[in-house]
């Protein structure tokens, strides 16, 4: 719930200041939150780490967006997007650096004894199951491969 409360607060502060880009995207989150907690029929909160999926999928979204927008020479499409995954991701825990995902990489490789690609699957899933949330998912690919390459 204090997802919830955070968005609430930083939406009514967004109204005051008038900033329309961070309105919209706080009303993207709380929209997105209330259709996961009605897509299961009840009225409980939803979980932290399903919290934390929303948001890095949001995140996720509006970054894959401008990429586009700008391939395209729309920066006038592009800057909200990129302003809005910056709103959003004010609410995500902080993410890890290439440094400590490595780690985290190396010791799940030595755990599973994993040798080469045809171990990625099992890496890729222990990985990104330990760092929901605190990683992005293309990351730690491509420091999954050039791990067991």
């Amino acid at each position: 719930m204090s997802l919830q409360v955070d968005i609430m607060t930083a939406m009514k502060v967004a109204m005051k200041d008038k900033d329309q880009t961070a309105l919209a995207a706080l009303r993207a989150v709380k929209s997105e939150i209330l259709l996961a907690q009605t897509a299961t029929g009840s009225k409980e909160e939803i979980s932290e780490d399903e919290e934390i999926k929303i948001l890095s999928k949001m995140v996720k979204q509006r970054k894959d967006s401008a990429a586009i927008f700008l391939e395209q020479n729309r920066n006038d499409l592009a800057e909200p997007e990129i302003a809005q995954a910056e709103v959003i991701s004010r609410f995500l825990p902080a993410q890890l650096s290439d440094e400590e995902i490595t780690v985290v990489v190396m010791k799940t490789i030595a755990a599973t004894g994993a040798e080469g690609m045809k171990d990625m699957g099992k890496v890729m899933g222990m990985v990104s199951q330990e760092l929901a949330g605190k990683a992005d998912g293309k990351t730690i690919s491509s420091i999954v491969k050039a791990k067991l390459s």
